[in-house]
């Protein structure tokens, strides 16, 4: 299993254009210095009334298939 961990500050007024469907895709670039994309929806279960902020990682499998993503830290 592959993953990338990244930071993301999102604020509660621009995830409403995820959420709004605007914008479908997040292109985020890892501590590493690969960047990734993955579908909006992801994002869900992390939306805080504040938006969404935090580390995070994301796990693929050996096709680049999403299997999860985690938070791994606060701010």
């Amino acid at each position: 299993m592959h993953e990338v961990r990244f930071y993301l500050n999102i604020s509660a007024e621009e995830y409403l254009r995820y959420y709004r469907g605007e914008v479908r895709l997040v292109l985020v670039q890892g501590h590493d210095g690969r960047r990734v994309q993955f579908p909006a929806q992801r994002l869900r279960p992390f939306v805080r009334h504040d938006g969404v902020r935090g580390h995070f990682v994301l796990r693929f499998d050996g096709q680049h298939r999403f299997v999860e993503m985690l938070r791994i830290g606060e701010l």
